[in-house]
């Protein structure tokens, strides 16, 4: 059984090419080898399944019995810049299935800013690798931010930007999503590892990217949709899904992530997403007034604090 689902699914991947042709070519094995497996004259030995299975991408939850039981894989830990940077790249790597299909949705429970908005060379993007490598660096990593410097940036970020720009994007906010990036200039200007004149270029940084989100609404891009959940505690997951695939990304720490292509999960959390909705404000098809209300609240939270620094 579980043999004829791994070539089930196997086949799902290659389209017309030859089946006999692939496995032969994948496991480095004899046709006549080859089209033993597939008549389910031999078996594949769990060396030859793993193999198989890595190089077609395939999950393996769908070979466990148990409705309770799923298989996930998570993102490598990161300790220094050059696994942060590693991180958009394997992240755009993941995504891989989702990047060619404009019917992709995806569903972010936006805890914080979504990070596909903080990934450039801007000083609020440089700003926010610097708080993630305080907070995941086991070593001492405090230095003046200003002496902070990146040889380079994501070689895919662009790409990654991108492909979240073009996909059908639904993002749950709420009065918390900017607290803590704000949190984190007050902090850091307080204990003088942020300039002055530094954290008011990363505020005013900020106030453009939240008046872009809410140009987007405004216009009611068709792929665009936010939502306001007033009592919803967020958790920065997010869904991606088409008809072909469903991942979910749950986060375990700051910057890690569990990830499943479970399609039982994946539809829980649909349906989870979904019910939130219905209990939010729609901040792309609401009125003005409400659209207005959500967002000057946040600008004016931010003019606050670089009032106050």
């Amino acid at each position: 059984m579980y043999q004829e689902l791994l070539l089930k699914q196997i086949r799902s991947k290659i389209g017309d090419k030859s089946l006999n042709d692939e496995i032969a070519n994948v496991l480095n094995i004899s046709y006549d080898a080859s089209h033993r497996r597939t008549s389910m004259k031999s078996k594949f030995s769990l060396e030859e399944s793993l193999v198989l299975a890595k190089f077609y991408n395939i999950s393996l939850d769908s070979f466990l019995e148990s409705d309770n039981q799923i298989i996930a894989k998570k993102t490598k830990p990161i300790r220094t810049v050059t696994d942060l940077l590693n991180y958009f790249d394997n992240a755009l790597h993941l995504l891989n299935d989702f990047k060619i299909n404009k019917e992709t949705e995806v569903y972010y429970s936006a805890k914080d800013i979504p990070f596909f908005y903080t990934i450039s060379d801007s000083v609020l993007s440089r700003f926010k690798l610097f708080v993630w490598m305080n907070l995941l660096n086991e070593k001492d990593f405090m230095q003046p931010f200003d002496d902070f410097k990146l040889e380079r940036y994501s070689d895919k970020s662009e790409d990654l930007k991108n492909l979240y720009e073009n996909l059908n994007v639904t993002e749950i906010w709420n009065n918390t999503t900017i607290s803590s990036i704000l949190n984190q200039v007050l902090f850091y200007s307080e204990i003088e590892i942020l300039s002055r004149e530094t954290a008011k270029l990363i505020l005013e940084e900020l106030k453009i990217l939240i008046k872009s989100i809410e140009k987007k609404a405004e216009n009611e891009n068709k792929n665009f949709h936010i939502y306001a959940h007033d009592i919803l505690i967020l958790n920065n997951s997010i869904l991606f899904k088409n008809e072909e695939k469903s991942s979910l990304f749950v986060p375990y720490n700051m910057f890690g992530y569990m990830m499943t292509d479970d399609q039982s999960t994946c539809d829980d959390a649909l349906n989870f997403f979904q019910h939130q909705i219905k209990n939010s404000t729609s901040l792309s098809f609401s009125g003005q007034r409400d659209r207005k209300k959500f967002f000057n609240s946040m600008l004016e939270r931010i003019e606050s604090l670089k009032n106050s620094i």
